[in-house]
């Protein structure tokens, strides 16, 4: 499983009601959340990312409520992975359950800029960031857990009779 795309970078304690805030979680479609997707921080986000897109941060992504919809809509507006420096650890199951891929790698959160082109081989995991030919190596995931992620989450994982999750 690989991806390529460009980063949309940000800093330090993205919180969820920053992702999504919660002035948008009364509405369970998944384009709807997308479409206010870090807009209190990023007006033009949801304008700029393309199908394929990463985003990249720095420490502690995700930090603050356990909703499920943070991921959801980072997932929903066409990211196809995020790379922080360290994720909030509910974010992070969070992520696995709805089938975002997201890689915990300071090196590339360090060396990563905004707008730069930045392949993912989820098999190795190796961050190669194209447009400054540098390389860093994440922790690949085992297994299952990239089973979950191709599936597209925990829940389409146990449909598919993936029931070892």
């Amino acid at each position: 499983m690989n991806v390529q795309g460009t980063v949309h970078k940000y800093g330090d304690h993205v919180d969820t009601d920053v992702i999504i805030p919660a002035r948008y979680l009364n509405t369970p479609d998944h384009k709807e959340l997308a479409a206010h997707c870090m807009e209190d921080i990023d007006k033009d986000f949801i304008h700029k990312v393309k199908p394929g897109d990463i985003m990249a941060a720095g420490v502690n992504f995700g930090c603050g409520s356990s909703r499920e919809h943070a991921p959801i809509a980072i997932k929903a507006s066409g990211v196809s992975c995020v790379i922080a420096a360290t994720f909030a650890r509910i974010f992070y199951r969070n992520a696995i359950n709805i089938g975002l891929a997201i890689l915990e790698c300071p090196a590339a959160s360090a060396g990563i800029s905004d707008g730069d082109q930045v392949s993912v081989d989820f098999d190795t995991g190796l961050i190669t960031n194209e447009t400054k030919h540098e390389t860093y190596q994440a922790e690949p995931f085992p297994p299952f857990i990239k089973d979950m992620i191709e599936k597209g989450g925990l829940m389409a994982s146990l449909k598919a009779g993936k029931a070892d999750v």
